[in-house]
């Protein structure tokens, strides 16, 4: 394509490849519930009251959602796009809970990639590891729409 597409003036400069991959772990702590609870109000008795959360279904105390979906944004904004992205849109399916105590990976894959302008469709998941034997955690946003913002003007 020739002309300035808008990619150049990203923060990184650059197309993504559709078929990239960026992936994060994060071991899930009490002190992640505290932060976002800080943030956000959220005091849900399953992520405070451990003898109510275990005769739950979940079995014990479980992290807020967005705390995991949180991690999605991280992904896009620190690693794949990279810096100055931000995403348009979002749909989320939450198929399990997480436990303190799991660990989860997020995971962010370039699936289509525009050449008109810096925006790409990318495919997420959050996932919990394998050593607790669970079922994927959500597929969030089969296709997320993510955009890239450009670099601030100087003059």
């Amino acid at each position: 394509m020739s002309g300035d597409n808008g990619w150049s003036k990203t923060l990184r400069g650059g197309m993504p490849k559709a078929g990239a991959i960026a992936e994060r772990d994060k071991a899930m702590s009490i002190h992640d519930i505290e932060l976002f609870t800080e943030i956000t109000g959220d005091r849900n008795p399953l992520h405070y009251d451990e003898a109510l959360a275990k005769t739950s279904s979940f079995g014990g105390l479980i992290v807020q959602g967005g705390v995991t979906s949180g991690m999605l944004n991280a992904i896009g904004a620190e690693d794949l796009p990279g810096p100055g992205t931000v995403f348009l849109g979002m749909e989320l399916k939450f198929s399990k809970g997480v436990l303190v105590g799991d660990t989860v990976t997020g995971r962010v894959e370039v699936k289509t990639v525009r050449e008109d302008k810096p925006i790409c469709t990318v495919e997420v998941s959050v996932k919990i590891s394998i050593e607790r034997h669970r079922d994927d955690l959500h597929d969030a946003a089969q296709k997320g729409l993510i955009a890239r913002a450009f670099r601030p003007s100087t003059a």
